[in-house]
């Protein structure tokens, strides 16, 4: 499909549900040309968003995806690291060595896999941005979390620590972690889940897509290796148990 000239390439991973189908959109909608790239198309994507079968698992798949989007666009500009099993928790006693290895693989290896097929990608380019969505989970946590909470943990050190080695090259990379984000049945909520949050509401995706497409700006390169909370103040919160 037929770029404009100025036109970004903007690759999202796990694209196509959830908070990335948000993002896919948005970055649509804001004029990038999105590659979506996801395991399954979980929703029906409009006609200008690419999609590429990807499991970030794997890093043969990663490969093939991203030599697809460099033969066909010549170069990619912004990755948005948004894959993710985000829905598993499990008792520490319960779970397994290899369901743990499971989210590490996805979430957090996969992440490094697709960063660096992208500085490949971005090569020569003047421009390039990395945003991986972390969580409030990274910092802040609850029972039975410990895989998913290590994984975003560590895609925080992988975003500070990237940020300092492509110092020399024209890449930002930053992470986001969302809060309570709700991505379906918005409607459905009590006023006291808002009222937990200082801001007064439950996060909706456009809040995530919103601080992406900040970051993601050309303008916007003395931001880096920052972890943008975007919770409505929630973890600020000294919350005690009555």
């Amino acid at each position: 499909m037929e770029t404009s000239i100025n036109q970004k390439i903007c690759v999202i991973t796990g694209g196509t549900g959830g908070i990335g189908y948000y993002l896919s959109v948005g970055f649509d909608e804001a004029g990038y040309k999105v590659v979506a790239l996801d395991k399954e198309q979980h929703q029906p994507l409009t006609d200008g968003i690419d999609f590429i079968k990807t499991d970030v698992s794997r890093q043969g798949d990663i490969k093939r995806a991203f030599r697809q989007i460099a033969g066909r666009y010549g170069a990619v500009h912004v990755l948005i690291n948004n894959a993710a099993i985000s829905a598993f928790s499990k008792p520490v006693s319960a779970i397994s060595v290899e369901e743990f290895e499971a989210v590490i693989a996805v979430n957090l290896r996969g992440s490094f896999i697709c960063a660096k097929e992208f500085i490949e990608a971005n090569s020569g380019q003047d421009y390039g941005r990395i945003i991986n969505i972390a969580s409030t989970r990274w910092n802040q946590n609850e029972a039975d979390w410990e895989a998913y909470g290590a994984s975003k943990g560590g895609l925080v050190s992988l975003t500070s620590t990237l940020a300092v080695s492509l110092s020399d090259r024209p890449i930002t990379v930053n992470a986001v972690s969302p809060g309570w984000i709700q991505t379906e049945g918005y409607g459905e909520l009590s006023a006291r889940d808002h009222a937990q949050h200082p801001s007064g509401r439950v996060g909706r995706p456009r809040d995530i897509v919103n601080a992406c497409l900040f970051l993601a700006d050309e303008q916007n390169d003395f931001i880096n290796g920052h972890n943008l909370v975007v919770d409505g103040g929630m973890t600020k919160k000294m919350i005690y148990e009555e």
